[in-house]
């Protein structure tokens, strides 16, 4: 049983619910486009092992770090007692954000020229859902972060950290499957 003071309570539970709700969507549609490119890579497998020597490894390996000490420093924000230290985990996990996409734009730039290859093109189709996909849920929950910091309570906090971890745990499901698969 729950005691309910002016709803509190209430407010989260429907906050959690929502919550989880938003992960476990995220989830599925990051799967589901996954599944896709799986599956295409098992019905082109020389045009995919082709195409994937196109991709940068090296700046999507400095990437995968970036976002795990990202991820470190919203775990961090999440801990923290200090407003002060909540604030200044969130906004350097938001600027690892901005860096993640800095390097990835890099990353695009060099690999776009290959994109209109007709022999790969279902590869740097999905490549680029997928990837851009991702991308724009970091530049989002960067910008989140940054807002959240401004106005650090706990529950904000454990909010934009528990989707920045759902962020990178998908990231480090897409860079196997993408550039090590």
């Amino acid at each position: 049983m729950t005691l309910v003071v002016d709803g509190a309570a209430e407010k989260q539970s429907d906050g959690d619910l929502i919550l989880w709700i938003l992960v476990w969507s995220e989830l599925i549609a990051f799967g589901v486009l996954l599944s896709a490119f799986l599956v295409m890579s098992l019905l082109q497998p020389e045009s995919y092992a082709i195409a994937k020597l196109h991709l940068n490894g090296r700046l999507a390996s400095i990437n995968t770090v970036v976002l795990i000490v990202s991820g470190w420093l919203a775990a961090e924000a999440d801990r923290a007692a200090s407003i002060r230290i909540r604030r200044l985990a969130l906004v350097g996990a938001a600027c690892l954000g901005f860096a993640f996409v800095a390097i990835k734009l890099v990353e695009y730039s060099g690999e776009i020229r290959f994109a209109g290859d007709a022999a790969f093109s279902s590869f740097f189709e999905l490549y680029f859902i997928i990837t851009g996909f991702h991308l724009a849920h970091v530049i989002f929950l960067g910008l989140v972060m940054l807002l959240v910091a401004h106005r650090a309570e706990r529950s904000n906090v454990m909010l934009v950290a528990t989707l920045w971890h759902v962020i990178d745990i998908v990231w480090l499901v897409i860079f196997p499957v993408i550039y090590l698969g």
